[in-house]
């Protein structure tokens, strides 16, 4: 079954094919460094890990580049008010992001790149729009004129034939229904950075940004680009009137958004006392694996209904999973290979790989795991499971990590390695050869308040962590 993406350009669901070979070209907006960022943007930052380790499964060659906004509205404000340059400011917060992907495990892309560093190339593309007479200027500033642009509202599907002539506005976002002339380089204002160029001093727009730094890197057309569905419009829309002006190309092949969060069936907003950082949650004594399992549970064009108690269900099935690896490492199989568990394994793999190459659908992909899960279970339980299937098993679990990446503990969290249980358990073996039973006790307990249950079974002692 061919790999196939929901493409918002048009609508409909459509086989993925790269513009050469193997090749994918794929811009994804990434943070602007002006705060922490939220679980509402990890809830995109994760689908777009989802999306490249799926690719690279598939047998695809990504390069990737995702953008760093360090030049924006509100860094500016923010950074003035506390007497800071905008590198000063900026760098906390970039650390910080790139810290926080480290620990839900995000792979980074091919390449970062920062506005501030191709501002030069922001300043040529817009002389080059002006000579070809989409901009005009006022006040010292920039704006491209929509109206030169027939196709304006093709992505977000608005018709957009009324608007206002001239409107213009000069901030980075604005209403959905409220398509008007944008700032392609604003005129610096008193105590503003700003940057001289041969179009003026200034600093460049939002959207210029995204265009420039993609063309730049990915060629004039990109294989896919995605971001969330807030991006849509503006951002994604003044994107292509910009990128399409400048090359008389299409601007990207595939458009890939993903849905909204939402905590407690609201949006999330501090004025509802509901805005989390991932620091928050984490502070709150939740694993990462966790956070990032719940992250990915959800397909990317479903809204995802964050609660504490589904992180808490998240934590259960991680927990699932480690306990059902474990099982397949340490426990004692007959020799052999029972066909039919070979069978079940077999459609469970194919059921994973369909479910991912449809839109990526992660749910029905960890519905298939966690099917194959009960019945392997099952038949360990009843001794029908065996060396072979378990070689088996192993590697559809390690393929569904290559994807979901939840099985490793998190060093920061796990007091106790597999190691560490693994010589208490010996040392309480021998504490009950001893007949030293209260010390076995003790051993038990001390495994059990570190989350480690132990059974006792004809096989040995088997564990798992809670």
């Amino acid at each position: 079954m061919p790999l196939r993406f929901y493409n918002t350009l048009s609508q409909q669901v459509e086989e993925f094919r790269p513009q050469e070979d193997n090749i994918v070209r794929m811009y994804t907006c990434g943070p602007t460094v002006y705060d922490y960022a939220h679980i509402g943007n990890f809830r995109t930052f994760t689908f777009f890990d989802l999306l490249r380790r799926w690719l690279r499964e598939r047998g695809y060659r990504l390069d990737h580049v995702m953008n760093i906004t360090d030049v924006e509205d509100k860094i500016i404000r923010n950074a003035l008010a506390q007497h800071k340059s905008l590198t000063d400011y900026t760098a906390t917060f970039e650390k910080a992001f790139l810290e926080d992907c480290k620990a839900l495990r995000l792979e980074p892309p091919e390449r970062w790149v920062r506005a501030t560093e191709h501002i030069n190339e922001m300043a040529a593309a817009i002389q080059k729009l002006s000579e070809q007479g989409h901009t005009y200027s006022s006040e010292g500033s920039l704006y491209f004129r929509i109206a030169t642009f027939p196709d304006y509202g093709k992505l977000s599907h608005n018709d957009f034939s009324g608007i206002r002539a001239g409107a213009r506005v000069d901030v980075d976002t604005y209403d959905k229904a409220d398509a008007r002339d944008f700032a392609l380089w604003k005129a610096p204002k008193d105590g503003e950075p700003f940057w001289d160029t041969p179009i003026g001093p200034g600093r460049p727009g939002w959207h210029i940004e995204c265009s420039v730094m993609a063309i730049r890197y990915l060629g004039e057309t990109l294989d896919i680009h995605a971001g969330g569905v807030d991006l849509i419009f503006p951002h994604h829309e003044n994107e292509i009137a910009q990128s399409v002006s400048l090359t008389g190309k299409p601007f990207a092949r595939y458009w890939i958004h993903s849905e909204f969060l939402l905590v407690d069936g609201q949006k999330m907003s501090k004025s509802l006392g509901n805005y989390y950082t991932l620091r928050d949650v984490l502070a709150r004594g939740f694993a990462p694996e966790a956070v990032r399992y719940l992250l990915a549970s959800v397909p990317h064009r479903k809204q995802l209904n964050f609660t504490f108690e589904g992180l808490k269900s998240a934590e259960t099935s991680v927990d699932r999973l480690r306990n059902f690896k474990l099982r397949l490492e340490k426990e004692k199989f007959p020799p052999g290979n029972n066909p039919k568990l070979a069978i079940r394994t077999a459609e469970a793999e194919t059921k994973f790989s369909e479910s991912l190459d449809d839109d990526l659908n992660v749910a029905e992909a960890l519905a298939a795991v966690f099917e194959y899960i009960r019945d392997a279970n099952v038949a360990m339980d009843a001794g029908d499971f065996q060396e072979e299937n378990g070689a088996v098993a192993r590697a559809f679990l390690n393929r569904f990590d290559r994807i979901f990446d939840v099985l490793r503990p998190s060093t920061q969290r796990e007091s106790l390695s597999d190691a560490d249980v693994e010589a208490k358990i010996a040392a309480r073996a021998q504490a009950k050869k001893a007949r030293n039973f209260a010390e076995a006790d003790r051993v038990r307990d001390e495994l059990l308040q570190q989350g480690i249950i132990l059974e006792d079974t004809k096989d040995g002692v088997r564990w798992k962590r809670k």
